[in-house]
């Protein structure tokens, strides 16, 4: 049956689906949105301010990120399932409101200690929040004003980064960083505020939460996140003087990573295990039923992947390899935060004329090209036309790629699964985000190391003793101040100086455009999974579940998924 004449039942209310709705619900998402993004934003910017304020190192605020990065990953599917227990607008409400108490812990903390919890906090409550945003547009929004919603939810994202970028930037070097959190803070009363005028959506009292499945699924995550965040100070695969333990000599990153795969898999044979029973579960393996649906996620976890790698490279390339400040970084990049809005915003435009199949393929072509385009251009000079297209394309390709397979997966999966749906993009979003960063780093640090010391070996300025002295497993990307205070501890003289910060020059730059062109594979690969994604037009959300043991059916004819996503 066509969008066109088809009607969806909300909450009891038979609605047209060709029916506009208001668009209320949709200003509550993208608001929500912003605020939980604005503070992970916030904190990175107002580094140097929380540093000087508590006394604390910069390392404590990256930890204090992680916190919330992997509270949110770690609970979000038991989140989704809390939702739809207690009622997802009512638990949507409470989660506001505690995420606001947190913005205020995080603005009032004295310490790093209080800082840490209330961003662990604040990252717990999310996991709550996220499902809920898909829900609501669920419920609310068909065909193509399903398609616009989705695309202003995915561009939340990076709105909230410009808008972290100059507000909480500006704060910062003004008033101070804890007005940040305060707007946040008065940011959720205002979402709960307008959250009273959404539609309640009906909860389910009688639906078993399957906490086994919830631990199950937090211990994959947390130990993953920990292996890959671990990769680059604890080592690859030797363990280094950092690592908190090794066995037998190797890294404990490696040993977490091998466990939380484990674990992983674990966890889907019991969702399988509880499935075939007639039991709930904490997530509803029919979220990834097809190869179509399964192509999706390994292209949303790619682009993601991909995304925040060159998210972190980009700002490494402008701070390490042009000297540029914080607050120049921040405002250099505004041009590719801004496509990556843009795309999300108006890629639905398209979505009536190309399938996608076609889109998602052409975007990860447009992502590589981009990429390619700025490993070969990369320089010491920031104004070079081709580096700023190339930061351009990136932008409206990852907004487009991201806005384009979380709009197929939520087309293609029932409405009821819309929770499921909404914690499973928050799960891949966070998970995909970190590991992205922490192979980044790891990549480029190892490709630094080896080339400067190929590099040092082959120089005839260098002297074998200066090499001696330096251990280049502990290599990084250095500045050239930052180098020279390194080399005043040696017996490097003034030419094997003026040496050295040649090779760390050429050789910083070459591990930046390697890593480039390792993405730009990556993304290559990716157009695998794409020519996988549904090769037609997604309509709207499917009316009813397909039978499954354990559910309860509604008695309208149950819509057949193999039809609408294989």
């Amino acid at each position: 049956m066509g969008a066109d004449t088809t009607s969806s039942r909300n909450d009891g209310v038979v609605q047209s689906v060709g029916q506009p709705t208001s668009w209320l619900p949709l200003i509550v998402v993208v608001l929500t949105q912003i605020q939980a993004s604005f503070a992970v934003n916030a904190l990175t910017v107002s580094m140097a301010g929380i540093t000087s304020d508590l006394d604390t190192a910069a390392s404590s605020v990256g930890i204090a990120i992680t916190a919330g990065t992997f509270s949110m990953a770690a609970f979000i599917l038991l989140g989704a399932k809390v939702g739809a227990r207690f009622g997802t607008r009512r638990v949507f409400q409470i989660a506001v409101a505690i995420h606001a108490a947190a913005m205020a812990g995080v603005a009032l903390a004295p310490t790093p200690a209080v800082l840490f919890i209330a961003q662990a906090s604040s990252g717990a409550v999310i996991a709550l929040i996220a499902p809920a945003l898909t829900v609501f547009i669920a419920t609310n929004y068909h065909g193509a004003q399903q398609a616009r919603a989705i695309g202003l939810l995915a561009a939340a994202i990076p709105a909230a980064g410009v808008l972290a970028l100059l507000i909480a930037g500006q704060f910062a070097t003004t008033i101070g960083w804890r007005w940040s959190f305060w707007l946040m803070v008065a940011l959720g009363a205002v979402n709960l505020l307008l959250s009273f005028q959404l539609k309640p959506v009906p909860a389910q009292p009688g639906l078993t939460i399957d906490w086994t499945g919830a631990l199950l699924a937090a211990s994959a995550i947390v130990l993953l996140s920990f292996g890959f965040s671990g990769l680059n100070t604890w080592g690859v695969w030797n363990a280094t003087e950092q690592a908190p333990f090794d066995v037998l000599g190797v890294s404990p990153a490696p040993i977490l990573i091998a466990i939380g795969i484990v674990t992983g898999q674990v966890f889907f044979l019991w969702l399988r295990r509880r499935a075939a029973r007639g039991e709930p579960r904490i997530f509803d393996l029919r979220v990834l039923a097809t190869g179509a649906e399964r192509a999706v996620t390994a292209c949303m976890a790619t682009m993601l992947f991909v995304g925040t790698a060159a998210n972190f490279l980009i700002p490494l390339y402008m701070q390490v390899v042009q000297g540029l400040s914080g607050i120049e970084t921040s405002f250099s990049i505004i041009p590719y935060t801004l496509s990556i809005f843009l795309s999300s915003t108006f890629i639905a435009v398209l979505y009536g004329r190309f399938s996608p199949r076609v889109l998602g393929s052409a975007g990860f072509v447009v992502v590589a090209s981009a990429l390619t385009l700025l490993a070969f251009t990369v320089r010491g000079d920031w104004g070079q036309l081709f580096v700023v297209i190339g930061l351009v394309l990136l932008g409206l390709g990852q907004g487009s790629i991201v806005a384009l397979v979380f709009n197929t997966l939520l087309s293609a999966a029932p409405k009821q699964l819309a929770g499921d749906v909404g914690a499973w993009r928050g799960l891949v979003h966070n998970l995909s985000g970190s590991v992205g960063i922490a192979v980044a780093t790891a990549f480029a640090v190892g490709v630094l190391a080896t080339s400067l010391a190929t590099s040092a070996v082959q120089n005839p300025d260098i002297s074998g003793e200066l090499i001696s002295e330096v251990n280049f497993d502990d290599a990084d990307f250095l500045t050239n101040e930052q180098l020279e205070a390194v080399l005043a501890g040696t017996s490097a003289s003034e030419a094997e100086v003026a040496a050295a910060i040649e090779i760390n020059e050429e050789a910083r730059l070459r591990a930046l455009q390697i890593s480039l062109l390792g993405l730009a594979l990556l993304s290559l690969l990716a157009i695998v999974p794409a020519l996988r994604m549904p090769d037609y037009r997604p309509g709207d959300l499917p009316e009813k579940l397909e039978p499954d043991d354990g559910d309860v059916i509604d008695e309208v004819p149950v819509t057949n998924r193999s039809e609408s996503a294989s």
